[in-house]
This record gives C-alpha cells, sequence and structure tokens, in this order.
C-alpha cells in the first residue's frame, strides 16, 4: 500500500495550483460532452438525414474547427489565453442549444459549422495555458494526467448520452451546453491570465540581418507566418492529420456501421466507453514506461497499433468483436497522446505558443472535416472492408513517417532549448489573478 501511495504522490505531486483547475476543468466539460459522441447518430436517426448528408454536416463542423483553431490561436497571442477561452465556450454552450433545436437542413449545417468554430477555438488556449503553467520537467505527466481526466470523463459520458439518447436527443445538447459553462466559471473564477511577458533580448548585426526563424521568436514576437513556414513542425502537422483522419472514424463511420449490423446506439456508447476505461486505468502508467524513450519510435509504434485496431474493424460484426478493436486502437492511442503533447511544447517558440497550439489543433479539424466525407464515400462506394483497411494501411504510413522526421524534430526541440536558456526573462515570472493582481509562477525548471 505504501508503494501505491508513493506512485501516487510521484504522478501527482508539485504541479501548480493553475494546472488542477485547468484539470477539473477538462474533466467537468469530458463528462457532458455528449454531442460529439452522438452527432452521427443524432443526424441520421434524429433527423432523418442520409449518410452523405450526415458526412456534410460532420464535414461543417470540421471546417468551422478549422477556421477556429486559427483565430483561437492568434487570439490566445495577442488577447490572452483566458478571454480567448472563455469566449470560445461561451460561444460553444449558446451553439449547442441553437444546434438541439435546428431543424432544417441549413441550419443543420451553418449550426455544425459554428459551433465547431467555437469548440475548437478554445484548444489553442487551453493548450497554451498548460505549457505555460507546468514546468517543462513536470509536462509528461501533467499532460498524462489531463488526457486521463479528459477520459475520465468521456467514459461516463459515452454510456450516458447512449441512455439520453433513448430518452430525448435534445437532452444531450442541454447537459453538454451545461457542462460547458461550468467550465467557463471556473477558469473565470479561479484562473488568471497565464500569457507570459519576456524582455527582448539585445541581438547583434549579424542577427539582425538573418531571417527570423523560429529560435528567434523570444526575442521578437512574430506572426502566424512563422509557424506555416516552420517546416519541420508543418511535417509534424501532417502526420497528425493522417493518423487523426483514422481516429475520426470512431465518430463518424463506426456508428454507422455497428448500426449496419443491427447493434443499437446503447450498444455503440458501452462499446466506445471501454476507449475511457482503458484510458483511465492505464494512462497514469504511460509516463514511466515511455520516459527515456526515443520519441519518435514510440509514436512509430502508436500508430501501428492503431492502424492494427481500425483496420481489424473489418472483419467484426458483434458487439464483443467491435468492443476488442476498440481496446487495441486505445492502446496505440494512450502511447500517442502524451508523446505529442510534450513533443509539441518542445518545438513550439514560447512567444508564439497559441499559434502553434492552433496550427496543431488545425490538423484536427482538418481531420474531422475530411475524415466523414472520405470515410463516407469510400464506405459508400468501396465498401466496409476498403475503409478499414485503408485504415490500417495509414497507420503503416505515419509510423514511417514518424521515424523518418524524429531526427530532425529533436534538432529542432535542442535549438529552441539552447534559445530559451539564452533569453533575458523578467526576475520574477507572473501569473494574473482574475482580479489583476499577480501571483508568483509555478516554480522553474531548467529547459
Amino acid at each position: 500500500m505504501s508503494g501505491a501511495r508513493r506512485w501516487l504522490q510521484q504522478t501527482t505531486s508539485g504541479l501548480p495550483r493553475a494546472f488542477w483547475y485547468l484539470w477539473t476543468g477538462s474533466l467537468i466539460n469530458r463528462l457532458g460532452s455528449f454531442v460529439v459522441i452522438f452527432l452521427a447518430v443524432y443526424l441520421t436517426a434524429g433527423r432523418g438525414l442520409s449518410g452523405s448528408q450526415a458526412g456534410l454536416v460532420l464535414g461543417a463542423w470540421g471546417a468551422g474547427g478549422a477556421v477556429g483553431t486559427l483565430l483561437g490561436g492568434t487570439l490566445a497571442d495577442r488577447w490572452g489565453r483566458r478571454p480567448t477561452l472563455l469566449t470560445g465556450q461561451v460561444g460553444a454552450a449558446t451553439m449547442l442549444i441553437v444546434l438541439g433545436l435546428a431543424d432544417r437542413w441549413w441550419l443543420l449545417l451553418v449550426g455544425a459549422a459554428l459551433l465547431g468554430m467555437f469548440n475548437e477555438g478554445t484548444r489553442p488556449a487551453y493548450g497554451a495555458m498548460m505549457i505555460d503553467v507546468v514546468p517543462a520537467a513536470d509536462r509528461l505527466r501533467a499532460f498524462s494526467l489531463n488526457y486521463w481526466a479528459i477520459n475520465l470523463g468521456y467514459s461516463f459520458a459515452a454510456v450516458l448520452a447512449g441512455l439520453a439518447a433513448q430518452v430525448d436527443y435534445f437532452l444531450l445538447f442541454a447537459v453538454n451546453a451545461s457542462t460547458t459553462l461550468a467550465t467557463a466559471a471556473l477558469v473565470f473564477v479561479k484562473v488568471g491570465e497565464t500569457r507570459p511577458t519576456t524582455r527582448p533580448t539585445t541581438r547583434t548585426a549579424a542577427q539582425t540581418a538573418a531571417p527570423l526563424g523560429p529560435t528567434a521568436v523570444a526575442a521578437r514576437p512574430a506572426g502566424l507566418l512563422v509557424v506555416v513556414t516552420d517546416r519541420v513542425f508543418l511535417g509534424f502537422v501532417g502526420l497528425n492529420v493522417l493518423l487523426a483522419m483514422v481516429f475520426m472514424q470512431h465518430g463518424a463511420m463506426l456508428p454507422i456501421a455497428m448500426a449496419d449490423d443491427g447493434l443499437s446506439p446503447t450498444t455503440f456508447g458501452v462499446v466506445m466507453a471501454l476507449n475511457g476505461v482503458l484510458i483511465v486505468v492505464g494512462q497514469l502508467f504511460v509516463p514511466r514506461l515511455i520516459t527515456g524513450r526515443n520519441r519518435s519510435h514510440v509514436l512509430a509504434l502508436a500508430a501501428v497499433i492503431v492502424g492494427v485496431g481500425f483496420g481489424l474493424t473489418a472483419v467484426a460484426d458483434v458487439a464483443w468483436l467491435y468492443a476488442v478493436t476498440v481496446l487495441i486502437w486505445t492502446a496505440g492511442e494512450m502511447l500517442n497522446s502524451p508523446s505529442n503533447a510534450t513533443l509539441i511544447a518542445e518545438l513550439t517558440p514560447a512567444a508564439l505558443r497559441g499559434r502553434y497550439q492552433g496550427v496543431f489543433s488545425l490538423s484536427w479539424s482538418v481531420a474531422a472535416f475530411a475524415a466523414p466525407i472520405t470515410g463516407g464515400f469510400v464506405w459508400q462506394y468501396a465498401g466496409n472492408t476498403a475503409l478499414w483497411l485503408g485504415c490500417a494501411a495509414i497507420g503503416g504510413v505515419v509510423a514511417v513517417g514518424q521515424l523518418i522526421a524524429g531526427p530532425a524534430r529533436e534538432r529542432r526541440a535542442a535549438e529552441l532549448r539552447t534559445g530559451a536558456s539564452a533569453m533575458t526573462l523578467p526576475a520574477r515570472s507572473q501569473l494574473a489573478k482574475p482580479d489583476g493582481s499577480q501571483q508568483p509562477l509555478a516554480r522553474a525548471h531548467p529547459q
């Protein structure tokens, strides 16, 4: 028992208070994330749309999310993390109610696009806040803890959403809106602005004449152009787009495939709950498993496991087989998420964290747009087997890409660490409380 307590203390101790408020917000928000789980079912069963029409509405969500991530990332750096996050959450709650009441085709399209914009617009600010408040040495376990909270909420939400859908589809939207507003209230009351303030360094004549690259933006903040011309980072984003398109099939085509096999929405909710349950049980052990290992190798292994899990869906036709496939690709997801999060943090200059987070979040928005449309097309015209074996092939391509791109990413991370250590920082980093006063930032660790 003392060993378990010691392990728990090592996993959770020393993290700043602001992180735990954000962690609680993640848990609350995910406990009510009903709509994203059952939107495909709602559109087809609740509103009578065809598979292709439902795919277009889901694609509109993704298109709105693409706009939201770029806008949210820019606002997080310029306006601030806190106001950007709050605005997005209030807007998302409003659009959830609007979408739940919409009964016309064009309203569903517009509502989904606006909901995607507000919802995804919060991601860059949230991700930047996490990096801001957690020292580099603690980020792997902090991101794992946050991912654990997200999936703890998701494991309950998947089951509860299935039950709520049996009662009234609008209940899905109402509960989701309520938890979104609750998260906004928690951030408003407890979390101050976290955007770092840096003191410009003196640049030599040669440095001034040289092009401004990612390692120099801490000295002179630049715009989105720096991010979109960072080839190392964009390669990382591109690989995530491919893997995210595979992941997104669990919400786009998996419920339709299960319904085609005669399985109910409640069964789908229970099967998907296994994803959250496995992560809740095992995610906190992942940091110890992957600490010190080559990140590119971990990400490549994760892509292979995800591809195998989704590929085996081609032979699933009963609930327990679908459950096995979910457990397999969930294992890959557990390896992928914290490795991704820590690598993003190391590839991100402090002055552009919001924008870098926005561009990375864009990869998920692109996938959210492309995955249901592509998946629906392949499923309708090439068949179920082609869809899921295609997912397996994409997983293999991503794995190879991770191995090839790994060395360049590690060199870039080392450059940014060197640049950060050379910066002239304020004597005391601070966080703004909601009332405008100041409080010390969490203990600093060398970058």
